[in-house]
């Protein structure tokens, strides 16, 4: 059986740029990679954070339009939507009775609101839900229903398969080897690209480029990026954020002459310019196609629907060989 990668994109609202080149763009790699590669729309995991229907709704629509509009080929990866999965979450309560309180105290996103609330003087529990205690056996579950083999990461997620190895193991050794072990792949080039104000981009910060703003909005959100007040003859320092955004839309040619110009003299406002034409050269027809595939969700839905009936495959061959070996086959 050929191996599996497997890749979750929780939807949490519109994309910027950083999302393309830190996320979209190296998991999109990876499918030229694997032969069987699968990415899924964790719409589930998303629950925490999305208050209302709507939100949601609109937030997966966004995500599969997203990874569409840069390339994601359904007819050569499976891409579903978590939710049209339901053996998921049958997998994730019988992974629920072989995992150890333990393993999930010591979970990331659980440790960090602990810790929140004992400096604020509150309960350690104060503001966690079930949903969030038992997110890493959601994903492991995931993962596991797969028999994936691979799951390409950051070093922030590495935690998460960790767990799921532990819990397919506890699994394991009590009913024999049932559950795929799977393994880790870090993306050791992941890039952390800086946003407007020199900060890691995150839309918490107020300082993302939206990979699909209009014209307008993106020139005047690099436009708005500070600046010294040097003169135009003056040598500008290579690692402004400028630059930095710069070399992710050029080629290697075009940043050697901006480094040059930088070297001996340019003025901020040419530099702006250079950036926005650069940027929007590029952007222009991931957001053409973005707005194509969005306005006609009825496809979108049918694209995650085949996905999921393909997943399904595996996952009903998996929750069997499951169900037989905790007794639970009829």
């Amino acid at each position: 059986m050929k191996e599996i990668s497997l890749t979750g994109i929780k939807p949490t609202g519109t994309p910027h740029i950083a999302n393309y080149f830190g996320a979209i763009a190296p998991a999109l790699e990876m499918a030229e990679k694997y032969e069987n590669s699968f990415y899924f729309i964790a719409d589930y995991h998303a629950l925490n954070t999305i208050k209302t229907a709507e939100e949601l709704r609109n937030h997966t629509y966004e995500v599969a339009a997203t990874w569409l509009a840069c390339g994601l080929n359904p007819d050569k990866v499976v891409f579903y939507r978590q939710s049209d999965i339901p053996e998921v979450f049958e997998l994730m309560w019988i992974l629920c009775n072989v995992t150890p309180k333990g393993l999930m105290n010591r979970a990331h996103a659980y440790k960090a609101m602990v810790q929140k609330n004992e400096e604020e003087g509150q309960d350690i529990d104060a503001g966690v839900n079930m949903g969030l205690y038992n997110y890493p056996i959601l994903m492991a579950a995931d993962i596991l229903l797969f028999n994936t083999n691979f799951v390409p990461v950051g070093q922030d997620q590495k935690q998460h398969v960790e767990i799921a190895k532990e819990i397919a193991r506890y699994f394991n050794n009590k009913y024999g080897e049932t559950l795929t072990i799977p393994k880790e792949v870090i993306r050791e080039d992941v890039k952390t690209i800086c946003g407007l104000d020199g900060r890691k981009m995150s839309k918490s910060y107020g300082n993302a480029i939206e990979m699909f703003a209009t014209h307008e909005m993106l020139k005047k959100k690099i436009f708005s990026v500070v600046t010294d007040s040097s003169l135009p003859t003056d040598s500008k320092p290579t690692d402004h954020m400028l630059f930095e955004l710069y070399k992710l839309f050029a080629n290697k040619e075009e940043v050697l002459e901006m480094e040059r110009k930088f070297r001996e003299g340019i003025g901020w406002g040419e530099v702006k310019r250079l950036v926005y034409e650069k940027a929007n050269q590029s952007l222009t027809p991931l957001r053409e196609r973005y707005n194509q595939i969005f306005a006609d969700k009825a496809q979108i839905d049918k694209i995650l629907k085949q996905g999921a009936e393909r997943a399904r495959i595996i996952a009903r061959q998996t929750i069997s060989r499951v169900r037989k070996a905790i007794g639970a086959d009829k």
